[in-house]
């Protein structure tokens, strides 16, 4: 048998070798996604455990899934089983999960009803995560040959929830202060593109508007010059009303004080006052909470797509999912209108090229199923990458 110090020794080794791990795994992200990602990789690993997942809550003091790591399919392939409330998500809310001697195996509420696709999972230890006194959310970690956690092992879970804890409040405020510097930098772009772009435009139309009036005084009148001239007077007024949008598009901020979902909700309240159509929004699962870039790509994707569907498909019905997962979002909207075939565009779509490069932008893809007659789905996924 080993002497008592020998394994006090080697377990307290053990303690720092984990939170030095830990700690270094946090500290080496400033963006919160991958910072969560690589915590829950490192307890698994240490803790010789099979999956995690962190639910935090954002500012309106609702949960979200922060991170997921080996998730069974039960969950995974069901982001609706990951939204909502749960046992632990209620006691942590009731402030029954408070410090160290509250972490213990609990029945997870999620899985406990289903049969297929648990992998043997059923209980998870549940570790509060508090900045100071400000709740923060919870991290579950969970193994299918689950057995009772040590209670030294308890305290060093929770040890390792305060680092994470910090690591969320010093990787929100860099966030903040990331999306400060952004709102900034749109603000500066539309500024030159007012400055420069637009106004070099105007002054291009008020010389050829100029040109045009000297030639119709001229004597014998030039045709070819005038239909020219007006060609060019056009082009130049179409890239001008471009040069404004681009300006508005840059300084407006449709999601100001709102979440996606509710910019989405307002949005298709308009299209139905509008079209007399009837809509509605279902918003499935949870994630962190995205960047303003995609946020209003996505918003502006949907504002793409609804006026598409007001000006071509007499559609009666308009259907919209926000799917939410850690990892992506999914925008799919469905109308019961007209239809097309999707190999050979209408002249006049030039809305479904502007989704796509808006997609294109955000590293996401487009699908689009639609033949005459029986409407359109288009499905819009990009991933949550914070890195912006």
């Amino acid at each position: 048998m080993q002497p008592v110090f020998f394994r006090n020794s080697q377990h307290h080794t053990r303690e720092l070798t984990i939170l030095s791990q830990v700690a270094a795994a946090l500290n080496r992200e400033v963006d919160l996604q991958r910072a969560l990602n690589t915590a829950l990789v490192s307890i698994v690993e240490l803790f010789a455990l099979k999956t995690g997942w962190i639910f935090l809550l954002d500012e309106q003091g609702k949960f979200y899934t922060a991170a997921t790591l080996h998730l069974p399919p039960a969950l995974a392939d069901h982001p609706r089983r990951m939204g909502g409330t749960c046992y632990c998500l209620d006691s942590f809310e009731d402030g029954e999960m408070a410090g160290a001697d509250n972490i213990d195996a609990i029945i997870c509420s999620r899985l406990k009803d289903l049969k297929m696709g648990t992998e043997g999972l059923r209980y998870h230890a549940s570790i509060p995560l508090y900045a100071q006194d400000k709740p923060l959310g919870v991290l579950n970690v969970a193994s299918p040959d689950w057995r009772k956690i040590s209670r030294a092992d308890l305290r060093l879970l929770h040890t390792v929830g305060d680092l994470m804890s910090m690591a969320i409040q010093r990787t929100r405020l860099f966030r903040q202060s990331a999306e400060l510097g952004a709102i900034e930098e749109r603000n500066r772009l539309a500024r030159d593109i007012h400055d420069t772009l637009a106004q070099g435009l105007s002054a291009i139309i008020l010389q050829l508007e100029t040109a045009d009036a000297h030639l119709e005084t001229s004597s014998p009148p030039n045709n070819d010059v005038h239909v020219a001239l007006q060609k060019a007077l056009a082009l130049a007024r179409e890239n001008l009303a471009e040069a404004r949008c681009s300006v508005q598009d840059l300084r407006a901020t449709p999601l100001e004080g709102k979440t996606l979902a509710q910019a989405l909700r307002e949005l298709l309240s308009a299209h139905a006052a509008d079209t007399a159509a009837k809509t509605q929004l279902e918003v499935i699962g949870s994630a962190p909470p995205i960047s303003v870039r995609v946020e209003i790509g996505l918003y502006r994707i949907a504002q793409e797509a609804l006026t598409n569907i007001q000006r071509h498909t007499q559609a009666q019905q308009v259907d919209v999912q926000l799917i939410l997962t850690p990892e992506r979002v999914r925008l799919v909207i469905e109308d019961d209108g007209r239809g097309f075939d999707v190999y050979h565009i209408p002249v006049g779509h030039y809305g479904l090229l502007g989704i796509r490069e808006r997609a294109r932008l955000l590293n996401g893809r487009v699908d689009i199923a639609s033949t005459p007659g029986t409407g359109t789905i288009i499905e819009v996924t990009v991933p949550l990458d914070r890195a912006e």
